[in-house]
C-alpha cells in the first residue's frame, strides 16, 4: 500500500482538486482500491465526497475518511492506514490542511511520495519552501506539480526553473481550466464530465507519470529533496 500526501501549507494551491481527480482517475485505470483521507477541518474533499455519493457516481474502493472532520475525534493516520491496509487498499491519498499542523507532518512523516502543488505566483513559490522543508526532515521523496496555471505563460517557465532549484517538478502541469472546478461541485471529476478533454488527458498523464514514479520505473533528471 503506497500512501500519498498531497501538502502544501498555503491554502488555494490545488490539494483538493488533485487529491479528488487523482483518486479517479488510478480507481480509471484499475490501480484501485483507492481510499482518501480528508484531514483538512474544512471538509471540501469530504464535501466532495458526499456530493459524489448523493449524485450516484459512487467508485468501488474509493472511500471518504476524515481526520479532524469527524468531529472533535484525534487525527491518527496510523490507525487509518491500518485499516485500509487491512481493507486491500492499494493507495491512500491524504489532502492536509494549509499550514503547519500535526496532520500535515503525520502525513509526510507516513508518506511515499509528497506531492506539493504550487500555483505560478511569487508568493506561492515563497510558500512552498516550508513544505520543502519538512519534506527533507523525514528525507521524503516530495514532487512539486505546478496547478492553476495559465497556458502558454512565461511565468510557468519561470516557475518551474525556480522550484528546480529546490527538488524534482512534474512533467505535467495541470492548467487553469473551468471544468475541475464545475465537475467538482456536484461530486464529480473532469474525466467523467469532459473524458476526451484537455483537462482529462492532464491527469491521466500526471497519474501514468507518478505511478511509475512510485514504482521506480522513472528516474528523474532532476534532484530529489534532500
Amino acid at each position: 500500500m503506497k500512501l500519498i500526501a498531497i501538502a502544501s501549507q498555503k491554502g488555494g494551491s490545488g490539494k483538493t482538486t488533485l487529491a479528488a481527480h487523482l483518486a479517479v482517475e488510478a480507481e480509471n485505470v484499475g490501480a484501485g482500491p483507492v481510499m482518501l483521507i480528508d484531514a483538512d477541518p474544512q471538509r471540501t474533499l469530504a464535501q466532495w465526497w458526499e456530493d459524489r455519493s448523493a449524485a450516484g457516481t459512487f467508485v468501488p474502493g474509493l472511500l471518504k475518511r476524515t481526520g479532524k472532520a469527524r468531529g472533535n475525534s484525534k487525527f491518527n493516520l496510523l490507525a487509518d492506514m491500518e485499516s485500509m491496509r487491512e481493507f486491500g487498499a492499494n493507495f491512500v491519498i491524504v489532502d492536509t490542511p494549509p499550514g503547519l499542523t500535526t496532520e500535515i507532518q503525520e502525513a509526510v512523516r507516513y508518506a511515499d511520495l509528497v506531492i506539493i502543488p504550487v500555483r505560478p505566483s511569487p508568493h506561492d513559490l515563497r510558500a512552498s519552501a516550508a513544505t520543502v522543508a519538512l519534506a527533507r526532515t523525514f528525507s521524503k521523496d516530495a514532487m512539486f506539480v505546478l496547478s492553476g496555471a495559465t497556458v502558454r505563460t512565461r511565468i510557468c517557465a519561470d516557475a518551474i526553473l525556480a522550484l528546480a532549484q529546490h527538488g524534482p517538478v512534474a512533467p505535467v502541469i495541470v492548467h487553469q481550466r473551468v471544468v475541475f472546478a464545475a465537475a467538482m461541485i456536484d461530486g464529480g471529476t473532469a474525466m467523467e464530465v469532459q473524458a476526451n478533454s484537455k483537462a482529462s488527458q492532464e491527469i491521466a498523464s500526471l497519474w501514468r507519470f507518478l505511478s511509475d514514479r512510485m514504482e521506480g520505473k522513472v528516474e528523474l533528471a532532476l534532484r530529489r529533496v534532500s
